[in-house]
């Protein structure tokens, strides 16, 4: 699972929309935090000249240009994010915290009246995220905590680059432009309180469009281009006994077994797919709901982008036209009915 927080999320918080102890809470962290990542940061064109920057982040930053012209021209919309640089000295500049039920992979969700209604709370510090998680687990919720290398404020403010969003190795010229073009398709489009929409098409585009700038920079034979999707065949192989591991899950918790029997049931499943992935992290009802979430809609993306001849700014055409009111329910996971008529209309424009 990549781990990226696009969202306003942060910027939201700062309205106080969430009610009680929690609402200052949130806003006051997220204002802090926000505030040191503005002022922490120096102009890009500085920070690659500069003497300090080490050779490796100086390449890297020298292809972010070349990443958002890529961006550009594939249809993603222009903006100044990404014209300075912060460097973190830290491994996320946020921690993420999400929860479900004991018996049941449905987000506890958080509503913020200008962004939407949201499955996960963001933290900049892990201590706060860690309270906080403590905090929901006494409720009686599983949850999740993981870092987040990237994020968008989806135009509250204009992102900086992070240094917690460049790697190393040969797959670093990859992973950047996976974040950049992730967190370029949410500043393009945002469904408010659509979530699973939002990630999934940010995920589908960034994996995409991050191979095409590579074959285009590199080749298809470059280093970076290879390195990236052998990363890819993993990251599908651990998606898969994610995605494996929930589908058994849900079924469990709708079946007529009791509470104890699901239980032990549960214990067994989770503690499979430990072993088999190696994680250090716990992996919980929280852990999967958010990794289904960020994979929502791959195959109907993939349909939509075919009918428009694989031409991303046909397919961020297409889904420009979509608004709050095309979708049935909050939240809503079956985009079937959402995107079925796009493709209906593109497919009319060719014939």
């Amino acid at each position: 699972m990549r781990t990226t927080l696009p969202s306003a999320l942060l910027a939201a918080a700062l309205s106080l929309c969430l009610s009680g102890c929690l609402a200052v809470h949130s806003a006051l962290q997220a204002g802090a935090g926000q505030f040191t990542l503005i002022t922490s940061a120096r102009p890009l064109d500085e920070a690659k000249v500069s003497p300090s920057t080490p050779p490796a982040v100086r390449a890297l930053l020298e292809e972010v240009d070349p990443i958002l012209r890529y961006a550009d021209a594939q249809g993603l919309k222009r903006t100044q994010n990404y014209q300075r640089y912060v460097a973190l000295h830290r491994s996320a500049p946020v921690w993420v915290v999400s929860a479900c039920p004991e018996l049941s992979l449905t987000p506890k969700t958080w509503s913020f009246p200008i962004a939407g209604r949201f499955p996960y709370l963001a933290w900049f510090s892990p201590r706060a995220a860690r309270d906080f998680a403590d905090s929901l687990a006494l409720e009686g919720l599983d949850v999740d905590v993981r870092p987040a290398r990237a994020y968008s404020t989806l135009g509250w403010f204009d992102d900086p680059l992070l240094s917690s969003m460049l790697t190393s190795g040969p797959s670093a010229s990859g992973e950047l432009a996976d974040d950049l073009l992730h967190e370029s398709t949410h500043a393009t489009l945002h469904i408010s309180g659509q979530t699973p929409f939002n990630e999934g098409l940010a995920t589908f585009a960034g994996t995409r469009l991050a191979r095409g700038y590579l074959i285009a920079t590199y080749g298809t034979e470059g280093r970076a281009t290879k390195a990236f999707e052998e990363d890819e065949q993993r990251r599908k192989e651990t998606s898969q006994l994610l995605s494996d591991a929930a589908k058994a899950l849900d079924t469990l918790y709708r079946s007529p077994a009791s509470d104890d029997d699901k239980r032990k049931q549960k214990k067994s499943i989770l503690t499979q797919l430990q072993n088999q992935l190696g994680w250090r992290r716990a992996i919980t009802n929280a852990t999967l709901s958010q990794h289904r979430t960020y994979q929502t809609g791959e195959a109907l993306f993939d349909k939509l982008l075919k009918a428009c001849a694989s031409d991303f700014k046909c397919f961020f055409a297409r889904l420009g036209t979509l608004s709050e009111g095309s979708f049935q329910k909050p939240q809503q996971e079956d985009l079937e009915p959402v995107l079925a008529p796009l493709m209906a209309v593109q497919s009319a424009m060719r014939d």
